[in-house]
């Protein structure tokens, strides 16, 4: 079993060390590594039922190899890519309608693949930030292949790690079911109040979703109408919840006339920027900022996007990657395209996926600090008072199931426990923690 165990994990590194840290934003070539990680596993796992009965001890080393390198960095040393990020990203181009087409029965079995390898997974907490993230711009984009496929991997998760691992993502989906009914009461409550356009809201709870940047921005006046109805319906049929919009995440289908009539599929501060120049030619960066009150970062963000991006639907002077205050914006009318529907992107892949990195890795380790003073608070509910060793050993194995905990910080979450008195030390042994009531 040893030398078993010796030889998996060798083949394992070899594989995860020529992953390239560039790959991380390509679905093509994340998709090509965890398949090549599927059939390894595959062939192991057919190796020891052929030729090894079976064994309990073999099975063991099997596991041992693949946990000592699917929990290591994916490509070279301090790149920083875990794999817990490849088999969500892995997930995601499954589970999307524009990923590769897959009968129910492959997907079925792809997804089983991907949860034996989730096993593997130490940080299974990293897995569940990605995947919540990727989950939620597939729902809200309604972009999802298969909502039977999502209930699918969702149900699998929850067998693997408890109901508490799942509520955020379950809690998704339900606002998602919950919204529709509410958009079909809508549209007979409009019955009786005519709106200039086609409105539709998804109303989702803060606690289950990611965080998104608010935007305070002035909207065009019919939009602001719809908004405004919109609330008073709420209003009527919810009480002590408030409403607040994520202009950031909203999507806007505008009609054009330019030499051929088409639909921009935008977002919506896009939406504002494009609607400015119904009715005046020209306008300066300042003044599009300010009108629309827009931070200067986010302004630039934009207006590179419809001046310098994959669709021009502004001309810029001067021409250039980059804006300055006096810049000048005025409507691209030469603008063509082959598509009747167009849709505009805001921000490439590979500042989402930088994105994403960074605030999923500061929310993991903001849940492993609750989680851990979570922990220890029930722990010592129970039991009053504890060896501190013991308090640190019992908080591990209750943690195990979702990450690794660090020692260190278990030991820092307990004084600053102590610190805030939920515990306090023994007087006479400070090797003894004692519950504060």
């Amino acid at each position: 079993p040893f030398q078993f165990c010796s030889f998996v994990t060798k083949k394992g590194k070899e594989l995860v060390e020529i992953f390239e840290p560039e790959q991380v934003s390509q679905p093509e070539a994340i998709v090509e590594f965890v398949n090549k990680l599927i059939k390894m596993h595959d062939s192991y796992n057919s190796l020891l039922v052929d030729c090894f009965s079976n064994s309990g001890l073999f099975n063991k080393a099997m596991k041992e190899a693949f946990e000592s390198f699917i929990n290591s960095e994916m490509g070279p040393t301090g790149s920083k890519i875990m794999c817990a990020e490849l088999l969500s990203s892995y997930c995601d181009t499954l589970l999307k309608s524009t990923g590769e087409k897959m009968s129910d029965d492959n997907l079925e079995k792809a997804l089983e693949d991907i949860v034996k390898l989730f096993n593997y997974l130490s940080d299974k907490d990293l897995f569940s930030e990605f995947y919540r993230k990727q989950l939620a711009r597939r729902l809200l984009q309604k972009r999802s292949s298969s909502d039977d496929a999502e209930y699918h991997m969702l149900e699998m998760l929850k067998i693997q790690c408890g109901a508490q691992y799942t509520s955020k993502l379950e809690g998704m989906v339900r606002d998602l079911t919950i919204s529709k009914e509410q958009q079909q009461n809508f549209k007979d409550y409009l019955s009786n109040t005519k709106l200039d356009v086609d409105f539709e809201v998804q109303v989702l709870t803060t606690g289950y979703w990611p965080s998104y940047p608010a935007l305070e921005l002035n909207l065009p006046a019919n939009l602001t109408n719809c908004l405004e109805v919109f609330k008073k319906f709420y209003e009527v049929n919810t009480k002590h919840r408030r409403l607040h919009w994520l202009h950031s995440m909203g999507q806007v289908i505008l009609g054009t006339h330019f030499s051929k009539p088409s639909e921009l599929v935008v977002s919506t501060p896009q939406a504002c920027i494009l609607i400015l120049f119904n009715n005046t030619e020209k306008f300066t960066f300042d003044e599009i900022r300010s009108r629309l009150n827009l931070s200067q970062d986010e302004a630039i963000r934009q207006l590179l996007t419809l001046s310098a991006g994959k669709f021009r639907l502004l001309k810029k002077e001067p021409a250039s990657k980059t804006i300055s205050s006096s810049d000048t914006f005025s409507v691209n009318e030469s603008f063509t395209s082959d598509k009747k529907r167009v849709k505009v992107p805001t921000i490439s892949l590979k500042e989402i996926s930088k994105e994403d990195k960074e605030t999923t890795g500061q929310a993991v380790a903001e849940d492993r600090k609750h989680a851990i003073e979570a922990a220890i608070v029930r722990i010592m509910k129970a039991r009053k008072q504890l060896d501190f060793q013991k308090l640190v050993l019992e908080t591990s194995q209750q943690l195990i199931r979702l990450f690794k905990p660090d020692v260190k910080l278990i030991k820092t979450r307990m004084e600053d426990l102590i610190a805030r008195e939920y515990l306090e030390r023994d007087p006479n042994n400070p090797k003894i923690i004692r519950y504060l009531a």
